[in-house]
């Protein structure tokens, strides 16, 4: 693999998650007119679902040997993931996080308000940590995948994405899970 390949994949892996984190933890956030921007986690659930339909699908594909419709998929889920990112970055850039059990959506979460959101709150949490660890993992780990397979190295892509397969297919479907457990605080 050339040291060029390399050296994009790595520096993408590193700046996609630093802007997201910035995103997330930056007060200000841009001002937009209308209320567009309030429809994308619903949108990036949406796409979520989409993407863990075509990874299985371009996994059954690959099983029967039709390597055109694994392709074909797999294309699908990647430029998926890159709308997600798309959608994700201008969601968190124009808004504030939403507080799972913020009841009264004042985005804080007061101890009374967090008792009513009891033991759920844990679980959110914890699907929510591994979505987000697993997400930074995967994106080099996709990247040398797709790259392998546009070069025709399929005994490298092979090998790697027995490890990128079962990550992305969790984080996507994570993904999903989150956003049904976050969706009534919206």
């Amino acid at each position: 693999m050339p040291k060029k390949i390399q050296n994009i994949i790595l520096f993408l892996s590193i700046i996609v998650p630093l802007i997201v984190a910035v995103l997330l933890f930056t007060p200000g956030k841009l001002v937009v007119s209308g209320n567009w921007n309030l429809y994308l986690p619903h949108i990036n659930g949406s796409i979520n679902t989409i993407t863990s339909i075509v990874l299985l699908f371009g996994f059954i594909m690959i099983k029967r040997q039709n390597r055109d419709m694994h392709k074909k998929a797999m294309t699908t889920a990647f430029f998926l993931g890159i709308l997600f990112l798309i959608s994700y970055i201008l969601y968190h850039s124009t808004t504030s996080s939403t507080i799972f059990g913020d009841v009264n959506r004042d985005g804080i979460l007061d101890e009374a308000v967090a008792v009513l959101a009891g033991g759920m709150r844990s679980i959110y949490l914890l699907i929510l940590l591994s979505h987000i660890l697993l997400a930074i993992i995967v994106v080099p780990l996709v990247l040398f995948a797709f790259y392998f397979a546009l070069t025709d190295k399929f005994d490298k892509h092979k090998k790697i994405v027995r490890f990128t397969l079962p990550i992305w297919l969790y984080v996507s479907v994570s993904g999903v899970v989150v956003y049904l457990l976050i969706r009534p605080y919206y």
